[in-house]
């Protein structure tokens, strides 16, 4: 008997085609009866094309074969893929039913195998489901340990990630991140079965969300995005991670693509029954409302919510873009009372702070602020950290500190970029901009204010651009006269060397001026030799005491 099945050691090779291998084994199928293994591989083509029902019915055709011909092991087999496919689709009752009838079989067999970790794992899920962690955390490590035995790649993986997302919500973050990136690294190398590495993918990615982890998120999604592009005909997105990629994509910037994965995810689970298609229709409310879509995006928030999705923050802000002020204040301060954890948390906090300054509450606006740098520190997420310090520095504008907002802003800003998060980086300029004017550096403020006009423009981000407009339009306007600067700079120069006054990177410089580095870094040179410095804080103190910068 072989090992073969729908994931784990010994499978055939990597299809290219899926719906090439499912319409080969069906022509076969109709020409004689098909033999327990070839249904297994027929399912698993039918899966990978996007036939769930089919898969699901060469499944229970390869069981009831197995069982005729007295091969327990087989039909265990089959039976645990079988209840696999019901946990995928939030089908509990049926897939215990099938687990218990794997589980049965497999005391028949009476002999070790790999099968008897496969069937652990649904054990494992009911134990976290009851709360016990410690417990489910054991039989993963049972499991793993099984796959590592028979040399399982399936089996192993499977448990890993399990075992990782059971140690990142006990808070051993370092520990649980490791083990999904291990159980990541052998999706994309190709170590494991397509049909597994859906259902790996899924769990890391909504477990990076849970943490704030969107750089890894995102590394990991664009990295299965290649894995699936070699192969045709392949459904690699399904529902639930359709709708994180979706929100991946949102955070990115990439708004058109993401509203369009948002509406596939919210028709996918919808039609399947899921218990979670609001979390699509949640972010298509996100989208719409940045893109300055208020009726679609009131639309949205109310679907998500009917679809079981709470519509905050997210409808509190929208009412704060509307102008109704006390709809947003009182939505969010209800939320802020409320229990939640991760990103959810982080999420309402950061709103909180932008509605509550909004307000100019500044005691309730810091007390936010305060908890969401907590949050950052114990879960330790660059994203977090970003979001923290871009609420910091709104605080501290609030309470008229515009020179120490400065500094967590301008961090802030640095992580933004580096994270890939334009829309984020943006409103960060903004902020950044109004803390230059409040220091009487309108010219400051406008290179500030520029560059993020330009995002926004290019994002189609409504009205973030048309609030800036708003508040442009009530700016002193920068001294434009041109007079002769000193120590022979010419305009350039000096626009570069105030650059370097108010702390910026070279990096920065460049997307602030719209040149290369290399570029920066010959003006630099210039600079430093006309002015006879050495260093960047030496060119700065000369700008500041000869009045290129205020």
């Amino acid at each position: 008997m072989t090992d073969r099945h729908p994931g784990g050691g010994g499978r055939a090779p990597l299809a290219l085609d899926w719906q090439a291998a499912f319409d080969d084994i069906e022509r076969r199928g109709r020409q004689r009866a098909l033999e327990p293994n070839e249904l297994e591989e027929l399912a698993v083509a039918a899966y990978l094309a996007g036939h769930d029902a089919d898969s699901t019915d060469a499944l229970v055709r390869a069981h009831t074969v197995a069982l005729e011909r007295g091969d327990t092991r087989m039909a265990a087999r089959a039976a645990f893929w079988i209840a696999f496919a019901h946990v995928s689709a939030r089908e509990i009752t049926r897939a215990a039913g099938w687990n218990a009838r794997a589980r049965r079989l497999l005391d028949q067999y009476g002999r070790d195998c790999v099968e008897c970790g496969y069937v652990l794992l649904p054990e494992a899920l009911a134990r976290i489901g009851a709360g016990d962690l410690d417990a489910g955390a054991a039989i993963f490590a049972d499991a793993e340990r099984i796959g590592e035995t028979f040399a399982d790649a399936d089996l192993t993986s499977l448990a890993r990630q399990g075992r990782g997302r059971v140690l990142v919500g006990l808070g051993r973050i370092g520990e649980g991140t490791a083990l999904l990136d291990e159980a990541m690294t052998a999706v994309t190398a190709g170590d494991v079965s397509p049909l597994v590495a859906g259902t790996i993918y899924c769990s890391v990615i909504s477990a990076c969300f849970d943490i704030v982890d969107i750089r890894r998120a995102r590394e990991w999604t664009d990295a299965l995005n290649g894995w699936c592009a070699r192969q045709t005909h392949l459904v690699p997105f399904r529902g639930e991670c359709l709708a994180h990629r979706a929100e991946i994509l949102r955070l990115q910037g990439r708004w058109i693509e993401a509203m369009a994965d948002a509406h596939r995810a919210f028709d996918a689970l919808a039609i399947a029954g899921h218990a979670r298609p609001g979390m699509a229709a949640y972010t298509l409310a996100e989208t719409a409302r940045l893109r300055g879509d208020t009726d679609a995006a009131d639309q949205a928030y109310r679907l998500a919510s009917e679809q079981g999705r709470p519509p905050q923050p997210g409808l509190a802000l929208l009412r704060l873009a509307q102008g109704r002020m006390a709809d947003a204040r009182a939505a969010i301060v209800r939320v802020l009372a409320e229990p939640a954890r991760g990103r959810a948390r982080a999420d309402v906090l950061a709103a909180a702070v932008e509605i509550l300054s909004a307000a100019g509450d500044a005691t309730a606006a810091a007390r936010a602020a305060a908890e969401l740098d907590a949050l950052a520190t114990t879960i330790g997420s660059p994203w977090l950290r970003a979001s923290a310090d871009t609420a910091s520095g709104t605080v501290l504008m609030l309470e008229g500190r515009a020179a120490d907002a400065l500094a967590p802003l301008r961090r802030a800003l640095a992580a933004w970029q580096d994270l890939d998060a334009p829309y984020e980086a943006a409103r960060t300029r903004v902020l950044l901009g109004r803390a230059c004017l409040a220091h009487g550096d309108a010219d400051g403020a406008q290179l500030e204010w520029d560059s993020a006009a330009r995002t926004f423009h290019a994002l189609g981000a409504a009205s973030a651009l048309a609030a800036l407009d708003a508040l442009r339009s009530h700016a002193p306007e920068p001294d434009t006269r041109v007079l002769p600067a000193p120590g022979g700079l010419t305009s350039r120069e000096v626009e570069v060397l105030r650059l370097v006054a108010r702390g910026d990177t070279n990096r920065a410089i460049a997307v602030a001026l719209h040149i290369s580095e290399k570029t920066v870094a010959r003006h630099l040179s210039n600079i430093f030799t006309k002015l006879d410095v050495s260093t960047r804080s030496a060119a700065a103190a000369y700008a500041f005491t000869h009045g290129l910068v205020h």
